[in-house]
């Protein structure tokens, strides 16, 4: 009989399916037929349960798929940025949250390490310009309750973010398993890669992923310059003279004006400016 999983572990070397009914993981085998259709992790799939091994004999259509790190069909993600150690990063932020609109895939960005800040006034500011402009935020630290991150868990769900900003030890605590974490190299003030293959793991009746951390991605390995202001998504609250308007070089653009009117948080314009590689005098900040 004909059963349904999904790919919940994938290396260069191996492949995992857990079946959706019984969650039971077998190693899995791709037919030669199929060889042709590369596997991802996030991939559901159908196939028969031969002995101790799982063969897939059809890979679903994909809703999406992260070309870095390498997951299909992701619903959520959790980015984690940590305030201190390695220091918060606007820029890296802005980038991540750009690609994630750009999958249509729905960010929790997480304010780690609130601890190791002098002062709560720089959390409140970050919070309030990812606020306004309709991120759900959440602020902890290491040892906080895990249990406000469990209501965002909702199909597949990755952890995303930069070395060193506690993804695998918030992880741990969640699943209740030990992951592996990597410690911040304090001369680099960023942390090391601890996570190579992917994993899902089950979660009620959701699954989570630990995925690579990364110091820096840049949203225009995942699109075209031109098409970064879609995915500042306050952007579009404000109309230009030019439909397709890149807000750098174009003549009367509502969004650079919402700028200097405080209406679109400055430092955000900033980095998606550093994006496009554009420089404008006015900015004012």
């Amino acid at each position: 009989m004909s059963a349904k999983g999904l790919v919940t572990y994938r290396s260069a070397a191996a492949s995992k399916v857990t079946l959706l009914d019984s969650l039971q993981t077998y190693p899995s085998i791709l037919p030669k037929k199929l060889k042709k259709h590369k596997l991802y992790a996030g991939d559901y799939v159908s196939g028969q349960v031969v002995g101790d091994q799982f063969v897939i004999e059809n890979i679903e259509e994909r809703k999406n798929l992260l070309v870095r790190p390498p997951v299909a069909n992701v619903d959520s993600v959790f980015v984690v940025m940590a305030m201190r150690e390695p220091d918060f990063d606007s820029y890296l932020l802005d980038n991540f949250l750009a690609v994630f609109e750009y999958y249509a895939i729905e960010p929790i960005i997480v304010f780690n390490k609130i601890d190791l800040l002098d002062s709560p006034d720089i959390l409140h500011h970050w919070q309030k310009i990812y606020e306004d402009v309709g991120y759900k935020t959440l602020a902890m630290s290491i040892n906080d309750d895990i249990e406000p991150l469990k209501a965002f868990i909702n199909g597949i769900t990755i952890v995303a973010g930069p070395s060193g900003a506690g993804k695998s030890t918030m992880l741990s605590r969640l699943l209740g398993i030990e992951l592996k974490t990597g410690e911040v190299n304090h001369k680099l003030k960023r942390g090391r890669h601890t996570t190579t293959a992917i994993t899902l793991y089950p979660f009620d009746s959701s699954f989570v992923a630990d995925t690579p951390g990364f110091s820096k991605v840049e949203a225009t390995f995942f699109m075209e310059s031109k098409e970064v202001h879609r995915y500042f998504k306050e952007f579009s609250r404000f109309s230009c003279k030019y439909p397709d308007c890149t807000h750098t070089t174009e003549p009367e653009c509502g969004v650079k004006e919402a700028v200097l009117n405080g209406k679109i948080a400055c430092e955000r314009f900033k980095n998606y400016l550093k994006i496009m590689r554009y420089y404008w005098e006015e900015l004012p900040c």
